[in-house]
């Protein structure tokens, strides 16, 4: 383990790599959203009802993912305080192969006695392969039992992860404290889930 900054956010790639994440979210509720607003819109419009009509129809597809979007919009402030509460640290890791349609995960071993398996939220996103020189080793910025913050080697592409398993972990203790004012934990110890 290589402790790299003070936090994750002193990197200047990691600050690009948020603001391309927001962007990238932003984008996703317009894509999604968007023909929905513009449907709307044009059921007000006599000339255009048969365009909303054939748009809404073209939309239905879409609309169960707009809320995930807009939670994953919501959310991006979380993966913003946890760049700025931990450093980053270099770990090895590997990607278990999933079938189709699987949550994305990677597993971290932390040290010889916690290895954790973290799932990708709420995208699945194949690190590996994101501008990634070394795909065995991986960023983390977090608390090993709540999740956090991971990112290829160079900090430019950061991704929110947590346990995959759901567990409760005993309040209070060491890191307890930043991992709750992050958003990692709940008061009762468990895990959040985005």
């Amino acid at each position: 383990m290589r402790q790299l900054a003070k936090v994750a956010w002193d990197n200047p790639s990691t600050v690009v790599g948020y603001e391309k994440l927001v962007l990238r979210r932003a984008r996703s509720i317009a894509g999604l959203g968007g023909p929905l607003v513009v449907a709307a819109s044009c059921l007000f419009i006599e000339p255009l009802r048969q365009a909303a009509f054939a748009l809404i129809l073209f939309s239905v597809g879409f609309i169960p993912w707009v809320p995930w979007a807009a939670v994953a919009f919501g959310r991006r402030h979380r993966v913003k305080a946890v760049l700025r509460a931990y450093p980053w640290q270099e770990f090895p890791c590997r990607y278990p192969p999933r079938p189709n349609g699987s949550p994305a995960t990677i597993v971290i071993p932390f040290n010889e006695n916690v290895t954790s398996v973290l799932r990708m939220v709420p995208f699945p996103v194949a690190l590996a392969e994101r501008e990634n020189d070394h795909p065995d080793r991986i960023w983390f910025a977090g608390d090993p039992r709540f999740g956090g913050v991971v990112s290829p080697v160079g900090g430019h592409y950061p991704v929110r992860v947590v346990p995959h398993v759901p567990r409760r972990e005993e309040c209070g203790g060491e890191g307890f404290g930043l991992a709750l004012r992050v958003g990692l934990v709940r008061e009762s110890g468990k895990a959040t889930r985005t």
